[in-house]
């Protein structure tokens, strides 16, 4: 029997984000187990893109908040080489006046909060991306700070900080049982059992899974995304282009790899992570009439990974009243990776009791049941 003060399940960039602003406040009696090895889940299948260009308060502090500490995440970490943080920025299509009208709203309240990002018309972002087929386009808005990061070095950078803290961190550890006995959470595993009074559910799309293990019906389903990569080419494309209107992005990683995605709104709930011809031809059909440059790249693979949807496709974050010391950091929709350093803190202190750096009380599970929900009008 292996006791902690913390057990978190589940480790991916959030998990070891958390373990390491646990073990960085003094609570080093942390235990991280997850299934498979770091990163084995949507992290390491994710479009690792990070931008401040959000339609809410809360949204636009997390991502300021979060890139901020992105920023200086090899030098805090001590992480030699760095997470390979790209900040060429967010070019974001308006293709509908309800669509620019929205995208001013949200240049205004990202103004008022110091994020920069600006309007830009069509001519300008073409000046910004020059093989952009602007046809149709109204504008765009633009923030120079947004970009990409390497989620496995940000991953493997904070679970080695944490462990250099006293983290002991659990891989091929997959969940068999949670037990309740009083206020003590004994989580089963092959490796043997885990005791802690506090336990925190990070484990992504399984997160639900977790929770049905403590008699929690958890609103979050498990969701396909493919990504596909092209081979690398010389620099062509600086930002991210991003448009909901197409419902796709497209960057191009610092090694020259164009790495691009699309969501389908048909998408069927459920953990298959193959990969489809459909997208394909789908993706090729969209991205070459938005980036015609691209028809003659070549595509290197494919991949699936699986977002944690809510409702309202915003994560659930804190403890669970019902359940006295068993805490959500799950939900995110896609969004959970460039928000992980400030979801790393936010939950840390959250669960050591102190006030969190920012509100979290719209995250919270009630809401689903009050029908409160937290709608972002900026997802893709």
């Amino acid at each position: 029997m292996l006791n902690f003060d913390v057990l978190i399940i589940g480790g991916g960039v959030t998990g070891c984000s958390i373990a390491y602003h646990l073990a960085k406040s003094g609570c080093t009696r942390v235990a991280l187990l997850e299934k498979g090895y770091l990163t084995s889940g949507a992290t390491g299948r994710c479009g690792a893109g990070f931008r401040q260009q959000w339609g809410t308060r809360t949204n636009c502090l997390l991502a300021k908040h979060a890139v901020a500490k992105l920023e200086q995440l090899a030098e805090e970490l001590d992480y030699p080489g760095g997470v390979e943080i790209k900040q060429e920025g967010y070019l974001i299509l308006a293709y509908t006046p309800k669509m620019e009208a929205q995208f001013k709203k949200n240049l205004a309240l990202q103004k008022s909060l110091g994020i920069g990002a600006r309007w830009v018309t069509p001519r300008e972002a073409r000046e910004i991306v020059p093989f952009l087929n602007t046809g149709g386009l109204l504008g765009a808005t633009f923030y120079e700070k947004d970009g990409h990061a390497n989620p496995f070095k940000v991953t493997d950078a904070y679970a080695r900080a944490a462990r250099r803290l006293g983290v002991e961190i659990h891989t091929y550890t997959p969940v068999q049982d949670i037990r309740l006995d009083g206020g003590i959470k004994t989580v089963v595993t092959p490796a043997g059992d885990f005791r802690a009074p506090v336990l925190v559910d990070a484990a992504g799309g399984h997160a639900a899974g977790i929770g049905r293990l403590v008699g929690l019906d958890l609103p979050v389903q498990a969701e396909r995304h493919q990504i596909l990569v092209t081979e690398p080419v010389e620099p062509a494309l600086g930002p991210m282009v991003m448009c909901f209107y197409h419902n796709i992005y497209c960057q191009q990683s610092p090694h020259g790899s164009f790495i691009m995605g699309l969501g389908d709104p048909n998408e069927p709930r459920g953990y298959n992570t193959g990969s489809s011809w459909q997208f394909l031809m789908q993706m090729a059909e969209k991205a070459v009439r938005l980036l015609p440059v691209l028809k003659n790249a070549r595509v290197v693979r494919q991949w699936a990974g699986v977002y944690d949807m809510s409702p309202d496709r915003q994560p659930v974050l804190g403890e669970v009243p019902e359940l006295p010391g068993f805490y959500v950091a799950a939900g995110f929709s896609g969004h959970g990776f460039m928000i992980a350093p400030m979801t790393g803190q936010l939950m840390a202190e959250c669960i050591l009791g102190k006030p969190t750096s920012l509100p979290i009380d719209m995250f919270s599970l009630s809401r689903f049941s009050t029908g409160e929900l937290f709608i972002e009008p900026s997802v893709v």
